[in-house]
């Protein structure tokens, strides 16, 4: 197993993460799987021996029975890994029960800690963004969470760029406690993050962690061009999380995975996995399973490497348009572009 340095801070994490999501099944959760104490604990094992240092979860899965599970399972052990959490989900039906107020804040942490057994949180991090608290009372919250050994380094998700760029200038101007990492949605699938968030990633220091790396599970090879999609799963045009904007393209990509696959003696998954490590600023994937087998077999993406012109063949089939005003000034400034700038506009340079 690979570490990485988490943006600037000194904490090192695995390449791969365990997500949680499936641990618990409570309400609407029950859709994404319904693992229970044992089951959570054989799938804590195979991720610990095989390296992986980091475990996340949020509050809001199964509304607080993820993190329990990951309290019982974890009991007695908690020096063998790292816990990142999330708040900001509604965790109630009173008017305070969701958002980045300090209230909420404070309130989730504390609740956190009591489900995961520990007395400090590794990386807690905002699970969205809150248009209407203001970003000093959030990130002062925050602050003071570090400040009082509640917390140990913060982060976000699912922010855009302008508000992670207004949250990072909010926390140096204040001179409090700055977010050392972002978790975001990026796949072969979809590639959005790479116009704003992996710039921002590469120019202001920030790890990046990846949810969803198989976009739900559409790039593990499962799903075909012109075949029916496995029993118990969803249809294509029920899919929400992450959407599906282009099926041709989505399937575009899946036959080269398998391609690849196939030649490597590996699986879709794997080829996947590694094609998204190797990309800039990533510094670990958050990968899920219902079953030791899928665990195993993601966990196995940990030791493959691609070679340059496997890599190049998913850039291209899966490559985003250039949007404004980025092919702008891919034409007009590409004699003085940064490393941030080149991580979207090298590729397109390098044509011209």
């Amino acid at each position: 197993m690979e570490y990485r340095q988490l943006g600037k801070s000194g904490l090192r994490v695995s390449a791969l993460t365990l997500g949680t999501m499936t641990f618990g099944g409570r309400g609407v959760f029950a859709k994404v799987g319904e693992t229970d104490v044992a089951d959570a604990s054989r799938l804590i094992d195979r991720a610990l021996d095989a390296g992986v240092n980091l475990i996340d979860t949020a509050n809001v899965y199964s509304l607080g029975l993820s993190e329990e599970i990951i309290g019982q399972a974890m009991k007695g052990r908690w020096h063998r890994a790292l816990i990142a959490t999330k708040a900001r989900m509604p965790m109630g039906d009173g008017v305070n029960d969701a958002g980045l107020s300090r209230h909420h804040l404070v309130d989730e942490c504390e609740a956190s800690l009591r489900r995961l057994g520990t007395d400090h949180i590794d990386l807690f991090q905002v699970h969205a963004w809150d248009g209407v608290t203001p970003l000093e009372e959030t990130l002062s919250a925050l602050d003071d969470l570090v400040r009082a050994g509640k917390v140990r380094y913060v982060g976000c998700s699912n922010y855009s760029g302008w508000h992670l760029m207004k949250a990072l200038a909010t926390t140096d101007r204040l001179g409090i406690t700055r977010f050392v990492a972002q978790q975001i949605y990026y796949s072969l699938q979809a590639r959005d993050a790479e116009y704003e968030l992996v710039p921002i990633a590469a120019d202001q220091g920030l790890g990046v962690l990846v949810w969803s790396p198989l976009a739900g599970g559409l790039l593990s090879g499962k799903y075909r061009r012109g075949q029916q999609a496995p029993e118990g799963s969803r249809h294509l045009t029920d899919w929400n999380e992450p959407p599906v904007r282009d099926e041709n393209q989505l399937y575009d990509i899946v036959d080269v995975l398998v391609e690849i696959a196939t030649a490597r003696d590996v699986s879709p998954a794997q080829v996947a996995l590694s094609w998204l490590l190797s990309k800039p600023t990533v510094t670990s994937l958050v990968i899920g399973a219902r079953t030791e087998e899928q665990l195993a077999d993601n966990l196995k993406a940990a030791d493959l490497t691609l070679t340059e012109a496997e890599r190049t063949r998913l850039d291209e089939v899966s490559a985003p348009p250039l949007l404004y005003p980025y092919w702008h000034q891919a034409k007009t400034a590409s004699d003085r572009l940064s490393p941030a700038d080149l991580t979207l506009l090298g590729r397109h340079v390098e044509q011209e």
